[in-house]
């Protein structure tokens, strides 16, 4: 799947699936739906997605801060919140899981599609750096990226979406997904978080 993919951990089966269609519609996939703790624990084992909405209360054992804890702990990724909690008690337990936004229930599609945008952008900046030579990355995985692969992948890098890729380099979307489904195979990869672990870590 080469768009940008959401998990959605949501216990409101309605607004779940909302969110599902607003996202569809604006540059990203939804590679899953938790309505409690467990389901969100087991997709993100099984199913690990590039970015997480997490809503706070999830009538389970464990709320969505517990889960912001284990992503924290165990994946790596980035997630926001979105919740009808803004209390203060809230937010201090919140904040410290170091989520890369927080959207207070009811939102609309602006908020969620700038939400996820700049939770992308402000996650992979905060990242280390990793200086990245055409020549070098053929030659550590033994592969022969094209000079527009390599651009796109430099892109995927930042955290841009498939459109805003597209808008820079001047190309189509679906260009964008042929050069992204390239990169997947070369690399040995199946999900833009993998990608960017695979040439952060080196490995």
């Amino acid at each position: 799947m080469t768009q940008i993919r959401v998990l959605i951990v949501e216990d409101e089966p309605l607004i779940a699936e909302d969110i599902k269609e607003i996202l569809s519609s604006i540059d990203f996939v939804v590679s899953g739906l938790a309505y409690d703790a467990l389901d969100a624990l087991r997709e993100l084992r099984t199913n690990t997605p590039d970015i997480v909405m997490l809503d706070i209360n999830l009538s389970s054992e464990k709320d969505g801060i517990d889960i912001a804890t284990i992503i924290n702990q165990e994946y790596q990724i980035p997630f926001v919140f979105l919740t009808s909690y803004a209390d203060r008690a809230t937010l201090s337990r919140a904040k410290h899981t170091r989520p890369m936004g927080y959207i207070v229930k009811p939102f609309d599609e602006k908020d969620l599609f700038a939400t996820l945008e700049i939770a992308l952008f402000n996650f992979y900046a905060s990242q280390p750096l990793v200086e990245l030579n055409l020549d070098q990355v053929n030659s550590r995985y033994d592969i022969n990226l094209t000079q527009k692969e390599f651009e796109v992948l430099q892109s995927v890098m930042t955290g841009m979406t498939n459109r805003q890729m597209a808008e820079k380099h001047f190309i189509s979307v679906n260009t964008i997904k042929t050069h992204l489904k390239n990169l997947y195979e070369k690399l040995d990869v199946h999900t833009r978080s993998q990608l960017i672990a695979k040439l952060r870590d080196g490995a």
